[in-house]
């Protein structure tokens, strides 16, 4: 596993029995950190309900303004402070979600322990970046300014070439981990180089999560080799078509199509609009889905967790 995800609400616009509005928790293989992408109301609840601790929280990805992405914000925030939390916290957002933030921390009494570093996504592409992990934002089309996030997880593992070691005649012990670091090492009156007795392995997982978005197509170069792509599928085509262009959203049709395009090969669908909450109306957006897309199609429950590894395959795990 290099990447795993947690869908943590998978309702458009307001929550319902079973679905919460946006928010998604991405862990990678590389430690405790983890990311969550949107932070509608009510997140926190489903945090509650993983594994996941908020002191291991590294950063809060907000997408756009709009409630259902970040009315959550303040009180998991809040939480986390309460959880002893101290060390700071990046919060990825539009300019108007941080001065949001601002207001309601100044307006009630919300003292935190930890420091929270704005990077406001507009600024620039590269939003985040630690060893093995990289954040870019791209943007999308929405009634206000929308964005995407596209994480790529690397992992290297130095192998050391061992009976070529023994040929040369050195033998097993801290000389072998001098050349796994990547250092040269003196032997019998000569060097031996690192570069030849060690092979580097590099992995490397990348997805999109999107955030509200009209047009997908605007994924094409954030999806370039990307392994998985997790977008909004609010309508079906026959219900975007009722409802018209003011909504701003996409169909399932509308992101399977571009997804077939980009050679995606693993796409999950989230955000359903409520009319579409039902067997019948999940059905029809899967049946919607693989008319137009060859690759392996998702529809995700809110707490269910999708794991990618490294070669592109992607497995479910029921919540």
């Amino acid at each position: 596993m290099m990447m795993k995800l947690t869908f943590l609400g998978t309702s458009s616009g307001t929550p319902t029995r079973h679905r919460n509005v946006s928010g998604l928790a991405v862990q990678t293989v590389l430690g405790a950190d983890w990311f969550l992408i949107d932070c509608g109301e009510g997140t926190q609840h489903r945090v509650l309900q993983t594994p996941l601790s908020l002191n291991d929280l590294a950063a809060v990805c907000i997408t756009h303004v709009h409630g259902d992405h970040c009315y959550g914000l303040p009180g998991l925030l809040a939480s986390a402070g309460m959880g002893k939390r101290t060390k700071p916290l990046k919060l990825i957002a539009p300019l108007p979600v941080w001065q949001w933030f601002e207001a309601t921390r100044a307006l009630t009494d919300l003292h935190l322990p930890y420091e929270v570093e704005h990077v406001d996504l507009e600024e620039q592409q590269l939003v985040y970046e630690a060893p093995g992990v990289r954040i870019e934002r791209h943007a999308l089309l929405h009634r206000v300014p929308s964005h995407a996030y596209r994480v790529q997880v690397e992992t290297r593992r130095v192998r050391l070439k061992a009976d070529a070691l023994r040929a040369v005649g050195l033998p097993p012990g801290p000389a072998w981990r001098v050349l796994q670091s990547g250092e040269d090492v003196p032997f019998d009156g000569g060097v031996l180089r690192s570069a030849d007795f060690a092979d580097t392995q590099v992995d490397t997982a990348a997805a999109v999560v999107g955030g509200d978005n009209a047009d997908p197509a605007l994924l094409r170069d954030a999806c370039k080799g990307v392994q998985l792509l997790v977008h909004e599928a609010t309508f079906t085509q026959d219900a975007l078509d009722k409802v018209g262009p003011g909504p701003m959203h996409s169909s399932a049709r509308l992101l399977a199509e571009f997804a077939q395009s980009a050679e995606v090969p693993n796409l999950i669908l989230t955000h359903f609009s409520a009319r579409h909450q039902n067997e019948e109306g999940m059905a029809a957006l899967m049946a919607e889905t693989q008319a137009h897309y060859r690759g392996h199609a998702f529809l995700a429950n809110d707490l269910d967790t999708y794991e990618l590894d490294s070669a592109g395959n992607v497995t479910v795990s029921r919540g």
